[in-house]
């Protein structure tokens, strides 16, 4: 939650807009559904959701996109101001907007209204590009992209989400993120350049079975012709696939969801840009990417981000805790927290962990930093560093969401969060909880749970020192 590099995304906004209601019945003049007691929900769309969901991860970020004054216009700034600083273009026509009708969140039809183009570059929207240490390029063929290539090309992004109806990324661009149809036409179009004379052939007319065979040649194709280093297929709810022109690596989802894949290419973008951002590796960023979108989707997709309904233990492992903790408290639900170092996982933090989610509604862990844990536990710890525990942890049935705070006690991160219930291990007993009347502050409870004896990090360590010798 802490400590995340800035973003900057250049992209075209869009306003989205769902109805939703039920349908029983068809029109009496066309065998045409009836969707009735349809409600009202919008949002963020594109760019603006891109960038609205990476500010939701907590990160600094800056959206650089077309925008006008008109009602679409308005209301994007209202959403998005809370949130993140808008650099507007200047737009010929109005936002455009998509609306939804669905009927038992299924979609009906997709109504599609304005084709407002960005005109433009300014100097505040160079500054922000030549200031940026991060940058998201979200096209969707409105022209924000176009009007800063050339800023684009001397900076290149850290990832790039391509459109059908955008131009291509600029080279050097370390990722680029198409879907599965989007990857298909644009290899198809460097087919087309071949047959005239072009300088790329994509090749195709793989047998049916070999659909991986020929995304991995597809992506390959677009990673030599964009001359980009790595270009990864998003391919839904069998993962993606990240090409850096051969040997590509195939990264499947982290679980089976069915929910609506509205937005998911956008928190894939977020995330992975996100990741690397903060330094990840871009296999890692992929990775990071597909566990984010695929909690996105569970969690109801782009449609589930305002006002989004919780069901007891209906959440998601890698969840943002802030988010996390929005959601289970709009429905009255109860949120635990439980903080300690988890540098060797053993039965008694398993133990201690699953007793505390039983308690509530989600669990969130808060962790200590690596310099935390060394100042607290001397030279030597972690054995394990902050990502691998933060890996393991999210791996826990039992565990909703991990926060990491970088003091000794986690009492800065728990005023943030303002849990519920805040758990610690039986080895307490007898000794005064320090968290205890923080938590009074909100109306929270600090207990202590039964902890199993003769578990610890260090008697690990110990045992394992002494059977080395």
């Amino acid at each position: 939650m802490t400590g995340k590099a800035p973003l900057v995304v250049v992209g075209d906004a869009l306003l989205d807009r769902d109805l939703t209601g039920h349908a029983d019945r068809l029109a009496p003049d066309a065998p045409v559904p009836v969707v009735a007691d349809c409600a009202e929900r919008v949002r963020p769309g594109g760019a603006a959701l891109a960038a609205y969901l990476a500010a939701r991860d907590g990160r600094d970020v800056t959206l650089v996109t077309g925008l006008d004054d008109g009602p679409a216009g308005r209301e994007l700034r209202r959403l998005l101001d809370p949130w993140l600083t808008v650099v507007p273009l200047p737009m010929s026509g109005e936002v455009s907007q998509k609306t939804r009708v669905l009927a038992q969140d299924r979609p009906v039809v997709r109504l599609d209204h304005g084709s407002g183009h960005a005109r433009e570059a300014t100097d505040e929207a160079r500054r922000a590009l030549a200031c940026a240490s991060a940058v998201l390029v979200s096209d969707y063929g409105r022209g924000a992209a176009d009007t800063l290539r050339a800023e684009l090309r001397r900076r290149p992004p850290e990832v790039w989400d391509p459109h059908p109806r955008g131009g291509p990324p600029v080279p050097g661009t370390r990722l680029v993120t198409p879907a599965r149809t989007e990857a298909h036409g644009f290899a198809a179009a460097l087919t087309e350049d071949q047959d005239h004379g072009g300088e790329a052939r994509a090749p195709g007319g793989d047998a049916p079975g070999s659909e991986l065979r020929t995304v991995a040649r597809e992506a390959g194709a677009l990673v030599r012709h964009w001359r980009v280093a790595a270009v990864t297929v998003t391919l839904g709810a069998r993962g993606a696939l990240l090409s850096y022109g051969e040997h590509p690596l195939l990264v499947p989802v982290t679980a089976a969801h069915h929910g609506d894949p509205c937005g998911a290419g956008d928190r894939f973008a977020a995330a992975a840009a996100g990741l690397l951002a903060d330094g990840a590796l871009v296999g890692e960023a992929v990775e990071g990417a597909v566990t984010a979108a695929t909690a996105f989707v569970g969690a109801g997709g782009a449609g589930g981000l305002l006002g989004t309904e919780h069901t007891a233990g209906a959440v998601h492992v890698g969840d943002d805790p802030a988010d996390l903790i929005a959601r289970v408290r709009a429905t009255g639900g109860t949120v635990v927290a439980a903080g300690g170092c988890f540098d060797l996982l053993h039965a008694g933090h398993v133990g201690l962990l699953q007793a505390a989610r039983r308690i509530g509604d989600c669990l969130v862990v808060c962790v200590n930093s690596d310099p935390s844990v060394r100042r607290r536990k001397g030279e030597g710890r972690p054995v394990n560093p902050l990502a691998d525990r933060v890996r393991v942890l999210r791996a826990l049935a039992c565990v909703d969401a991990v926060a990491v705070f970088d003091e000794d006690t986690p009492e800065r991160l728990l005023a943030e969060l303002r849990p519920d219930v805040w758990v610690k291990g039986g080895d307490y007993a007898g000794a005064e909880l320090p968290e205890a009347a923080l938590l009074e502050e909100w109306g929270g409870q600090a207990v202590l749970l039964p902890y199993l004896n003769g578990r610890s990090s260090t008697a690990l360590m110990a045992r394992a020192a002494e059977g080395a010798r």
